[in-house]
């Protein structure tokens, strides 16, 4: 018997299995599931927890997209994406000088948060349990307290001095352990399983948003759902089906990835510097246009269509770099960020024992949002805003009622008969496809287990100068690579003529942190399900019954 190359294990169970990026939160959902919860029940439950335990990644105030795969039926896609306030002006925001839409302390980049919608809807879908009962474990943390993870006291340096920081920060920044209460998210969310919708935009949380905003909300803003159910995006690759969410989110990206790579002919060893080469070059090929083409309404079938496929497939460069490809006018127009220590997003996959798979992905867009809170709850307000555009008549021109470009890419995969696979997503901002496929290379192509594929060095496009949400504008485009990779794959990538830019190991910034979920058997042994926890967020947890 083969053990696995990573330094864990894969997780095993049979009855159902939940991962996510913190213990606390997988214990939650694998909760429900024993209790006879459905995947829906302990997505929920994860994904409420992860809010309170790990609100730098996402709290109440952040979005949520996710893939869903029920037995028997095909895959669906639920967005649950903000749409920008009445007040959104983008002819003002130029009028003041600006050219792109700011990061941080300007409600403008703050969208209505679209994650308390998306998880009433999938729960009102597919759960079984009632929502007071989901939630619980949320609010019972919330409210008794909990120990403050690595990342998060990293990420409490950011944003202990800021105004409504004092509910999460009472006494300054967090030491690692420290025990955390946050009475008015405990509060809001008891609210929310009170009173459904209502007691999250219709309450005190709504009200507080509207304050802060001083007019750029309108009530209207708050009364119709983000929620909604979409046909997802599917593309073959590699012997199997990949589904995933349709535009306004990049996951197009994705499908686009892999068949691509799988078209240039990506071999089954990961270790050979081609391997990494083909990778990156097929990332540039789908993705060097995405500014101009991904937007609220942007057409992802055409996205995914086979001559357009077919076309990137032919700018493919097999044996040496591409020139990096900058939008004219536009190759440092974005506002610069750094590679922050702390977070933005974060995965969660759950399937129960009926075969029903939930992929969730849910963010606050960068650390801790746009550091505004409404102050009432403590709940960080996202800045997904930050994905729009400023320039005058472009799709993503930010707009009132708008949805912006969205990073998050959840997916899933299924078999020729359309039996589930694999549930697989990660956080990494502009940088999820290019995680995710790699992923997909090593489950599908090379067939290694979750465990090995997860825990294995990572490579990815980056241009520091474009800014967030902008990554293929930049004209210092490099290919950041893990520093446990194989040493073939700087020598192979510089020879080829890219730049090369080392980075730690384990990074979950610079490469994200992901999650995996993979069904085994359907047959007389039955179905097993084998799991794996990215060891790049150190409080993770793949948990199986």
């Amino acid at each position: 018997m083969a053990l696995p190359l990573a330094p864990f294990g894969p997780r095993r169970g049979l009855r159902g299995m939940v991962a996510a990026a913190d213990q606390l939160a997988a214990s939650a959902g694998v909760g429900l599931l024993a209790r006879g919860g459905s995947a829906a029940d302990a997505a929920v439950a994860t994904g409420a927890v992860m809010a309170v335990v790990g609100p730098h990644l996402c709290g109440l105030g952040g979005d949520m997209l996710a893939m869903v795969a029920p037995p028997g039926s095909p895959p669906e896609a639920l967005l649950s994406i903000g749409r920008a306030a009445a007040g959104s002006d983008a002819t003002r925001m130029r009028g003041e000088g600006m050219t792109a839409m700011p990061l941080r302390g300007d409600i403008r980049s703050v969208q209505v948060p679209g994650a308390v919608d998306g998880w009433l809807a999938l729960h009102a879908r597919y759960g079984r349990l009632p929502l007071d009962e989901v939630l619980e474990p949320a609010t019972e943390l919330a409210e008794d307290g909990f120990a403050a993870s690595v990342m998060l006291a990293l990420a409490s340096h950011l944003v202990h001095g800021l105004p409504g920081a004092g509910e999460l920060c009472p006494g300054g920044p967090l030491e690692i352990g420290q025990r955390v209460r946050v009475p008015g998210v405990g509060r809001t969310l008891r609210a929310i399983a009170r009173d459904g919708r209502d007691g999250f935009y219709a309450g005190e949380f709504g009200r507080g948003l509207l304050a802060l905003g001083d007019g750029h909300f309108a009530a209207s803003d708050l009364t119709t759902s983000a929620a909604e159910w979409r046909r997802p995006l599917q593309l073959a690759a590699w012997g199997h089906d990949l589904w995933t969410v349709p535009p306004p989110s990049q996951g197009y990206l994705t499908l686009a990835g892999a068949f691509v790579a799988e078209a240039a002919g990506l071999g089954t060893d990961p270790d050979d510097p081609r391997w990494a080469h083909l990778l990156v070059e097929s990332w540039r090929a789908v993705g060097h246009d995405r500014p101009a083409v991904l937007f609220d309404g942007a057409d992802g079938d055409a996205l995914v269509d086979r001559d357009r496929l077919a076309d990137a497939a032919a700018r493919v460069a097999h044996e040496r770099a591409a020139p990096p490809d900058v939008a004219p006018g536009h190759g440092t127009t974005g506002a610069a960020v750094s590679r922050l220590a702390d977070g933005d997003t974060t995965h969660l996959c759950a399937m129960d024992a009926d075969g029903l798979g939930v992929s969730l992905t849910q963010s606050n867009a960068l650390d801790f949002g746009s550091h505004l809170i409404e102050p009432t709850t403590g709940v960080f307000l996202h800045n997904r805003g930050v994905g729009f555009s400023l320039v005058d008549g472009h799709p993503a021109e930010v707009g009132p009622g708008r949805r912006p470009p969205h990073t998050l890419s959840p997916m899933l995969v299924t078999a020729g008969d359309g039996g589930l696979t694999h549930l697989v997503g990660a956080m990494g901002g502009d940088a999820q496809p290019q995680i995710i496929v790699q992923l997909l290379a090593r489950l599908l192509h090379a067939g290694q287990d979750p465990a090995t594929a997860i825990a294995a060095p990572r490579l990815t496009l980056d241009a520091p100068s474009a800014g967030p949400f902008r990554l293929w504008w930049g004209e210092d485009l490099t290919v950041a690579v893990e520093s446990d990779a194989p040493g073939s794959w700087e020598r192979g990538l510089v020879a080829r003529g890219h730049r090369v830019r080392a980075i730690s190991a384990f990074d979950p910034v610079a490469v994200g942190c992901a999650q995996i979920i993979a069904v085994q058997g359907d047959g007389a042994g039955g179905r097993r399900l084998v799991a794996a926890s990215d060891p790049r967020s150190p409080e993770g947890a793949a948990i199986g019954r």
